[in-house]
């Protein structure tokens, strides 16, 4: 027995033997004893939530350990589980419009991909710690915010964590997990363009003493989109079950099946009838120029994985992270051609009729992501380690069928179309020819070393070494390898003010190939970042500040003459200002506040300099009765332009939520766009306009049992 535990016993024993001699020499008073409160230890904040409002304290994503945020050298957001509900978000879109360094609409409403850039670059999808896609966006499948804990918004380059991820940050979304306490609720939506869907969420133990722990998250769901013929279906089932034979082992199984029925709600109109004016008007934003029936963006995706941690002792831990994913996307869409002429796009005087071109894709891939590592504490003197070695694996494979087609005039079968008055003619799609197939395998093997010095200074490092093979049916196979690192430096001041400074690097190998069968060649960053973080002291609330310079060699950019299509640039350097405050303002008000100053190379595409949000909720009682809630937001943009295209101007939106929770029952009416703003996400340079999202309504139920 320890020796403090034997003293403790003692001294215990001592003192109620004391008591008793004591009572037996003393009368009885005649007054009661005085009141003893005994309060439980309120259990420590999970990396992996669920987090008390808006506010999360703790994240695995910057380090891949249980580390305080006020302790990682790097800018983190994290959208909670109560901010998603609050905002009544229904895309990762939707979820992202109040973090900070987010672009959360780059192309307005888009049913086929969440078009999110984050420091002007295309962030990478994780879930739980592993990589989630590869490829372009149409070997992807939008992912439901209802199944998920938050979703972690890592800035700048992280190669040395993940091997793999762009120079902007990754996105890792943290599923929902088995949880201690039985909870149960059921729900239904009602809102814009037909939108019913039903949901549930269900956890707890299944055994009396919690070795065994189960959820079950489904979702069925029947839509349209603010475009005629588009629909947003959808149909989810995540089921987890966690297994804890002891307090040092811990196997969490974690499975989902998700089929979307979509179609393409981008129609590549051109500046003429969008942004800039046309003799006929405006183009309906509703407008479809499509081909009912035979459009369609549809996604079936299976997943099966596990995570596991056993604590060998007091010291070292180890894990290991597994997922199995399969994909399959079908992609048929006929749509503007406003590339071949961006200034004179119609091919009739009156400038109504325009050209389309045909993309027919039917896609699968194969994803086996696996990461395991152990970590450490020990002492060299007065410094404390965290030391972490791991190693990580992923596989990727994929097949396609594709064709593609023109109008008459360039010798296709797919007609013209007047947009101001569409007429759907009969239209065959020409058959499918298979592509060669494409693969990717990775192995990285990485070391992290967090030091913590006295009681002020922090400081990271870390190195990876990553053999990366890119495969071509019928070529030989593309060889990269790279070695990446991280540092960082943190001083704590009294007061919860923490500066810090960093350097990352970033390494992206590319699978696949351009529609020219092209290899892509690996993506190559670094970022230099500084700032502060502040956890307000006696408050939930934390306040942030962060400036960065990005270099980059080979970003993907859009095709200038196809849209489905991606090119390669050289050089480029982005460099921009970060200010974000989250959490409890005041003891009923939740606020989610960001500036964004961003300095993109013009080399790249277009991205608004100035860019700010503020969302707040506020809790209260009307009479007696407690449970009111009401939230009100702003987003605002500020005005550019996309190398020669058409200036987009200034733009503000304005978002709102009125409801009631109290008990196990919660109602909400969330508006976006309360204004029904028509507005331009972005005009491209190469000629196609992109509508931003219309006013959309959710009315929302929930019952807790």
């Amino acid at each position: 027995m320890p020796r403090f535990r034997r003293t403790a016993i003692a001294i215990s024993v001592a003192s109620i033997a004391g008591a008793s001699a004591s009572l037996a020499q003393t009368p009885a008073p005649e007054s009661t004893l005085p009141e003893i409160r005994v309060k439980a230890a309120t259990p420590p904040p999970s990396p992996y939530g669920p987090d008390e409002g808006y506010r999360a304290e703790r994240s695995t994503a910057g380090t891949k350990t249980d580390t305080p945020l006020s302790e990682t050298p790097q800018s983190v957001t994290i959208v909670t589980r109560q901010r998603i509900e609050d905002q009544g978000a229904t895309s990762l879109q939707d979820a992202l419009n109040y973090a900070a360094g987010v672009r959360s609409d780059a192309y307005g409403l888009d049913s086929r991909t969440d078009s999110v850039r984050v420091r002007g670059a295309y962030p990478d999808e994780y879930l739980d710690g592993l990589r989630r896609t590869y490829g372009y966006y149409t070997s992807n499948t939008r992912f439901e915010p209802y199944a998920l804990e938050r979703i972690e918004v890592l800035r700048g380059p992280s190669a040395m964590l993940y091997g793999q991820g762009g120079t902007g940050g990754i996105l890792n979304m943290v599923s929902k997990r088995p949880q201690d306490e039985p909870r149960r609720e059921i729900g239904v939506q009602f809102g814009s363009f037909g939108r019913r869907q039903v949901q549930a969420d269900l956890t707890g133990p299944i055994t009396k003493d919690g070795e065994w722990l189960y959820r079950l998250v489904a979702v069925g769901r029947d839509s349209g989109t603010h475009v005629d013929f588009v629909p947003d279906d959808r149909v989810l089932l995540a089921p987890s079950l966690t297994w804890r034979p002891n307090a040092a082992t811990t196997l969490t199984l974690l499975g989902s099946w998700q089929d979307d029925k979509s179609g393409s709600t981008s129609q590549f109109f051109p500046w003429s009838g969008t942004l800039l004016p046309n003799p006929n008007g405006p183009i309906p934003p509703e407008r479809f120029i499509g081909n009912p029936g035979i459009d369609r963006y549809d996604s079936q995706r299976a997943e099966a994985g596990w995570q596991f941690e056993h604590k060998v002792n007091d010291r070292w831990t180890f894990r290991q992270n597994f997922r199995y994913a399969w994909n399959e996307v079908h992609y048929y869409t006929a749509y503007a051609d406003s590339f071949s002429n961006p200034s004179a796009p119609y091919i009739d005087a009156a400038q109504r009729v325009l050209d389309r071109f045909g993309w027919f894709d039917e896609r699968k891939n194969r994803i086996l992501t696996a990461d395991q590592h152990v970590e450490g504490h020990f002492l060299t003197g007065s410094v404390e380690h965290r030391l972490l070695v791991g190693l990580d694996f992923a596989s990727f494979r994929e097949t396609s069928l594709n064709a593609f087609d023109f109008t008459t005039r360039f010798g296709g079968t797919l007609p013209p179309i007047d947009v101001y008055a569409p007429a759907y003619a009969p239209y065959t799609p020409p058959p499918l020819a298979a592509n060669p197939k494409s693969t990717q395998r990775s192995v990285g093997v990485y070391v992290q070393d967090q030091l913590r010095i006295g009681n002020r200074w922090i400081v990271v490092g870390g190195l990876r070494y990553d053999d990366v093979t890119s495969g071509l049916e019928g070529a030989p196979g593309d060889k990269d390898h790279a070695t990446t690192g991280r540092a960082g430096v943190m001083y704590r001041f009294d007061g919860g003010i923490t500066p810090y400074l960093s350097y990352s690097e970033s390494f992206t190998p590319l699978a696949g190939t351009n529609l020219a069968g092209v290899r892509w060649t690996p993506m190559r960053g670094e970022q230099v970042e500084a700032g502060v973080k502040w956890d307000v002291p006696g408050k939930k609330l934390s306040v942030n500040a962060a400036v960065y310079d990005l270099k980059e060699k080979n970003r993907q950019v859009p095709d200038p003459t196809n849209p489905l299509d991606q090119v390669q640039t050289g050089a480029t350097r982005t460099s921009g200002l970060e200010l974000e405050a989250t959490g409890q303002l005041l003891r009923n008000v939740d606020i989610a506040a960001h500036y964004n100053y961003t300095d993109i190379d013009e080399k790249l595409e277009g991205l608004p300099r100035h860019q700010a949000a503020l969302w707040t909720t506020t809790r209260f009682a009307l009479g007696e009765t407690p449970g009111f809630l009401a939230g009100l937001g702003v987003r605002y943009m500020g005005n550019f332009r996309d190398v020669t295209g058409p200036e987009i101007p200034d733009l503000t939106l304005f978002d709102g939520m009125l409801g009631y929770d109290q008990g196990p029952w919660r109602f909400a009416v969330n508006v976006q766009n309360l204004t029904d703003k028509i507005y331009f996400a972005t005009c491209l340079g190469r000629g196609d306009c992109w509508y931003g999202a219309r006013r959309t309504v959710l009315a929302s139920a929930r019952y807790r049992f």
